[in-house]
């Protein structure tokens, strides 16, 4: 009898180890489902691939555990919604452009892009290491929500234009989609300026509704058509490093475990860095071929005069828009400081070296 009340004990303890075990393991391997809300329709490469690529990264590292499902804007329906979507709960994440807000929170506005501001490199250089990401942080505090770096486009393009920009009253009276801050320099310099989504912008300059449009660069315009309607294309000067921005709902992450925030701010990172990269060679690529398959674009740069007026638009309207600012004024003394300190190295590297051997 003692040998067989050992043995069911013995049973008795390995059946609750066991279960014991089994439960410790099942709460190890919690699935996480999440949404993600874009401002990109589904074919728009390669914003809509920064996601589309963090979504695969991040279910491939944690083993299944985090699951990110990416709902582009024909789904949701609403663009430029993305950050009352996130705020709200409606959505986990978001990916968008921090200046299609400005409206709603002015501080913003700065996180995409300023113009005449710093290039890519600086741009992340004072994200990661110059105060940048902690300033982002405490802008979007206030929606309960956390920013980071999404992926940049680079320098982008002027814009297209129907007819030649020759002078400052050559831009008078255009209609022209322009964001951010530079949309606010053109309207100081007698524009009307609206802001479309994506995917009516070739629509929108087919039916005279704007008689101009900035996108982004040849990488992604071009295949757009705009060039059918308004040849002119001017280079760049109101978005030197767009940023777009990752949203993610705080009280969400802080219910992830550990490892997989970890999982999904690397993810984060690297999917940015792709974005801009995978940018950067569709618009090399476009541009190599521009003359060749596309010879009725016509390249141009805006005259000194046309961008002596822009620039003297921008710096009365930052001394304006930050009278009762603060922390928006925060935020570009330290852009402007970092542009400082950070251009006479950009100067001496990559400045010299491209105007030494062009």
């Amino acid at each position: 009898m003692k040998i067989l009340r050992w043995r069911l004990l013995n049973l008795l303890i390995i059946a609750t180890l066991t279960a014991v075990l089994s439960s410790v393991s099942f709460a190890k391997e919690k699935v996480y489902k999440w949404k993600l809300a874009t401002t990109w329709g589904p074919t728009l490469s390669p914003f809509i691939d920064a996601p589309k690529n963090l979504s695969k990264m991040v279910e491939e590292m944690s083993n299944g555990r985090l699951i990110i499902r990416v709902d582009a804007s024909n789904k949701h329906k609403s663009a430029f919604g993305i950050l009352d979507m996130v705020k709200g709960g409606q959505y986990d994440m978001g990916h968008s452009a921090s200046y299609y807000w400005k409206g709603k929170d002015i501080n913003t506005m700065p996180l995409t892009t300023m113009p005449f501001g710093m290039t890519t490199p600086e741009q992340y250089a004072w994200f990661y290491h110059g105060g940048g990401l902690e300033l982002m942080q405490k802008v979007y505090k206030k929606h309960k929500v956390l920013s980071f770096p999404g992926g940049n486009t680079g320098n982008q393009m002027g814009g297209w234009f129907k007819k030649e920009i020759n002078s400052v009253d050559d831009l008078k009276g255009l209609k022209m989609r322009i964001p951010g801050f530079a949309g606010e320099v053109m309207a100081k310099l007698g524009l009307t300026v609206t802001n479309i989504a994506p995917g009516e912008l070739y629509t929108s300059l087919e039916r005279g509704t704007i008689d101009a449009l900035e996108w982004v660069g040849p990488g992604m315009d071009i295949k757009m058509g705009f060039h059918k309607i308004a040849p002119y294309y001017y280079t760049g000067w109101h978005e030197p490093s767009t940023e777009l921005q990752y949203l993610v709902n705080q009280k969400k992450f802080n219910k992830l475990p550990k490892d997989l925030q970890q999982i999904l701010l690397t993810a984060i990172k690297v999917t940015a860095y792709d974005m801009y990269i995978q940018n950067y060679d569709m618009s090399a690529e476009s541009w190599s071929k521009i003359s060749t398959d596309y010879p009725d674009i016509k390249i141009k740069t805006f005259p000194k005069p046309v961008l002596d007026a822009m620039k003297k638009a921008n710096a009365e309207l930052l001394v304006e828009k930050t009278k009762d600012q603060p922390l928006l004024k925060e935020i570009l003394d330290s852009q402007a400081a970092y542009q400082k300190k950070v251009r006479e190295w950009t100067k001496m590297s990559d400045y010299l070296y491209l105007k030494d051997n062009l």
